[in-house]
Parts: C-alpha cells; sequence; structure tokens
C-alpha cells in the first residue's frame, strides 16, 4: 500500500494555490485550524462540535501522509476513514471545510497509485475513492485544480460489484427463516390455502368428530373466544442501596485536549474509554471509539499535561452540552478541602487523578469492598454523584479512596465498609493516585 509523502509546507502551498488571500504561502502549518474554514468557506456555518471534529480530521490526515508509519497502523486509518465515508459527503457530512482539503491533498498522490483491487475491491476502500473523486471535481470546494493535480478515476471501472437484493427472494429467505425458527421451538407452522374458510371449518369439525370418537374432549374452536388471564399486578421497581460501586469509574487515555472555542476555563478532551463501536454519545478518532469531555480545568492544569495521559473518568452521567460542545463523561481531579465556614473557589492547586502506568483503556476502577455493577446512566433526579461524591477524598499516602463516613447517608454504614478510607484500585490491582494533594477532595 502506497502512502503520501507530501511534507506540510506543501500543504499550505496547496491551499494557497486555490484560496490566495484566506492563506498566504507566510502562513504556517500550526496556524491552520477549524477557524481557517470560515475563511475558505465564508458562507458555512459551523458548530462548536464541527469545529472541534475539524480539529481532529486535520490531525488524522497528518497521521495519514506519514511515510514512516506501521503498515497494519496505516491500514487500520484507512479503514476507519472508508467506514466514516461510507454514510458521509464530506468529512463533516456534508459542510465543506479545511479538513477536507488537507486530506484530499495528503491521500490524492497514494489513490493515484492503489491498483484496482485497493481501489474497489471487494476489500479496497472505495468509498475512499469516491470521496476524492468528488473532492477534486466539486465546486462546493472550490480548488482550483490543474488535470495532472487530479486522480484519474473511472467512477464505471469497478472490481467488485455488490449484487443488489432482489425484493422477492429477500421476502422468500425471511419466510424460510420464520418456519425454520418456529420449527426449532416445536411450533406446528400455519398452512394457509385457496377456500380456507370453508376447508378450515371442515377441517375442525373432522377433527371435533375424531376427538369425541376417540373419547377426547374437542378443542374449542380458534374463532371461541378464550378468557383472558388478569395481568399480574405491576411490581414497584427495587431500590438499589446507595453505594459507590453505582458510578461506572473508569481509567481513560487522552488522546488529544485542546482549548474550548468558546469557553476559557474548559477544555475539550478526546478521550478512549474502551466503550465498543457503536456506543451512544461516542465517535471515533485515529480508529479508536472515543468520547468527547469538556472539564474545566483550563488554568488549573496545563494544556501539555493532558496530552497523551491516562485519567480516571465518570462514564454514566447524564450527557451535558457546555456552550455548545457535548460531554459524555467526566475526568476526576482533586484539590485542597475546603475548611469549616470557608467558601469553596475551585481556583485550585488541582491534581489529575492518575491510574497505573499498565492500566488499559476502559479498565474498570472501584473501591475497595464496594465492588459491584455500575448503572447504565445515573438517573439525575436521584442525585447519586452528588450525594456520594462527599466521600471521594486522598489519604496520607497519596492514595485515592472511598470515606462512607464523608457520605450522610452512609454515615451508619456497618462492618469494615464503614470503617476508614477505602482505596480507589483498577480491576488488576493497581492503586490510584494523585502527585501531593493529602486530604484533599476529588470530584
Amino acid at each position: 500500500m502506497s502512502t503520501s509523502t507530501s511534507s506540510p509546507k506543501d500543504l499550505v502551498t496547496f491551499l494557497h494555490s486555490s484560496f490566495h488571500s484566506a492563506v498566504p504561502v507566510t502562513t504556517s502549518v500550526a496556524d491552520l485550524s477549524s477557524n481557517t474554514s470560515h475563511q475558505l468557506y465564508p458562507d458555512t456555518v459551523y458548530t462548536d462540535n464541527e469545529k472541534v471534529e475539524t480539529s481532529q480530521w486535520l490531525t488524522a490526515s497528518s497521521h495519514l501522509a506519514a511515510s514512516d508509519e506501521d503498515e497494519a497502523k496505516h491500514a487500520e486509518r484507512l479503514g476507519s476513514l472508508n467506514i466514516h465515508l461510507s454514510t458521509r459527503t464530506t468529512l463533516l457530512g456534508s459542510k465543506p471545510s479545511i479538513a477536507d482539503a488537507a486530506m484530499f491533498h495528503r491521500l490524492a498522490p497514494a489513490v493515484r497509485s492503489w491498483s484496482a483491487e485497493e481501489r474497489t475491491g471487494e476489500h479496497g476502500y472505495h468509498h475512499i475513492v469516491r470521496y476524492i473523486d468528488f473532492v477534486q471535481n466539486a465546486p462546493l470546494f472550490g480548488l482550483s485544480l490543474s488535470a495532472d493535480d487530479k486522480v484519474n478515476i473511472d467512477a464505471s471501472d469497478l472490481k467488485f460489484i455488490h449484487k443488489p437484493l432482489d425484493p422477492k427472494e429477500e421476502k422468500e429467505r425471511k419466510k424460510k427463516e420464520k418456519a425454520l425458527a418456529a420449527a426449532a421451538e416445536g411450533q406446528a407452522p400455519l398452512v394457509v390455502g385457496r377456500g380456507k374458510e370453508g376447508k378450515g371449518k371442515a377441517q375442525e369439525e373432522a377433527q371435533s368428530k375424531t376427538a369425541i370418537a376417540d373419547g377426547a374432549t374437542p378443542q374449542p374452536s380458534k374463532k371461541e373466544k378464550k378468557e383472558k388471564a388478569p395481568k399480574p399486578a405491576k411490581q414497584p421497581p427495587k431500590e438499589t442501596p446507595l453505594s459507590p460501586h453505582l458510578i461506572d469509574l473508569r481509567v481513560g487515555h487522552i488522546l488529544k485536549a485542546v482549548p474550548h472555542p468558546n469557553a476559557d476555563s474548559l477544555y475539550v478532551s478526546t478521550i478512549a474509554c474502551g466503550d465498543p463501536p457503536g456506543t451512544e454519545n461516542t465517535s471515533e478518532h485515529e480508529g479508536k471509539v472515543v468520547r468527547t469531555v469538556c472539564s474545566g480545568l483550563n488554568g488549573l492544569v496545563p494544556l501539555e499535561e493532558m496530552q497523551g495521559r491516562k485519567i480516571i473518568a465518570v462514564c454514566n452521567l447524564k450527557p451535558v452540552t457546555m456552550r455548545g460542545v457535548k460531554s459524555a463523561a467526566m475526568v476526576l481531579a482533586a484539590s485542597p478541602r475546603s475548611k469549616e465556614g470557608e467558601e469553596d473557589n475551585h481556583k485550585g492547586p488541582v491534581e489529575l487523578v492518575t491510574p497505573p502506568e499498565v492500566a488499559a483503556a476502559g479498565e474498570r476502577v472501584c473501591f475497595d469492598g464496594w465492588e459491584g455493577e455500575p448503572e447504565g446512566v445515573l438517573n439525575p433526579k436521584k442525585k447519586v454523584w452528588e450525594s456520594l461524591q462527599p466521600g471521594f477524598t486522598t489519604t496520607e499516602g497519596l492514595e485515592v479512596g472511598f470515606e462512607a463516613s464523608g457520605v450522610e447517608a452512609l454515615k451508619d454504614t456497618d462492618g469494615d465498609k464503614g470503617k476508614g478510607v477505602k482505596r480507589l484500585v483498577t480491576k488488576s490491582g493497581g492503586r490510584c493516585t494523585v502527585k501531593s494533594l493529602k486530604g484533599a477532595v476529588v470530584r
């Protein structure tokens, strides 16, 4: 599989040739961002989520242009992009952006060298090929390309053609599957023929006479109404006792963090939390299933400390939209505990909770003695997180733990659970820590 070897400066030159005033030749690659899309396409309005997504695709396009990348990893990235484009016209869906221009520039040389099998074979990247052809020819993108700049793509030259479904065959197939399923459950298939009214009635009478002759009680006709058994009364839902195991705590891996476009105090992080593909409120980034998470850490934790690190995430809070960006989890961090009568101003210092280095993204984290399955999504009305969070603390040994006596509803907890601070550990047994804050509040 061939890869593009275009340099970052080549991208600026490429964009300048089509957008002279929007991208001067003196522009640096670092200056290219989601905001550049407004300069390229001033009539297009972008949401905050689309701005974040554009930045992510700019990064992804640079990875796809790398010539020294592992072949398996490169194929994985192409496969993810091909799947993404299977239901989209542009990277954002239908809107043009600088990410489309960058992706075309960095992929076109590779697509130009692909074989027919790589382009449109059964396992080829045909959605990428279709996308490249669309970007180079559609006025929507405004690219000034010469004939030599374009990739020669023949839309009629298909290596593998998916056979369209025949409606009658599909209906017959489903009918057979239904009959086989009924046979597997021991049910007699229902056969309907011509003259069902007369023939069906005659069959019922014949069966009834035979049954009487054999001394058996005839079965009622299908037309006779059977008395319906009364429905059992609905039982009230069982209340789950308050416990920290209800909170879905997991190891998260921050793949990327950027300042929030509309809030100076927020970061927007792209975090892998071990979710399977298709999980609600997730997306794909560099071939991984990720969550977008907003956290009020800008100004409290340096942005460079947020990059590529492991954290602990709360994954079953109801998603909230924060200044236009939907946040689907929360990053745990520690800060000094306010003294009695003192206002909690959240000014810091702040330290992120750190799992063991060997812990994998998505690994479950719980408190010693409080193990159990978390709820799918915490009901905001029950305030489970708000009730339990006061028990989250750090120890003299800088370990994160849970103290039942700090939670009003659990103050009288009997046995070992109610004694002391129970450490926060990964499923594999590693402890979660902070850098220096002792007796701190964790939230």
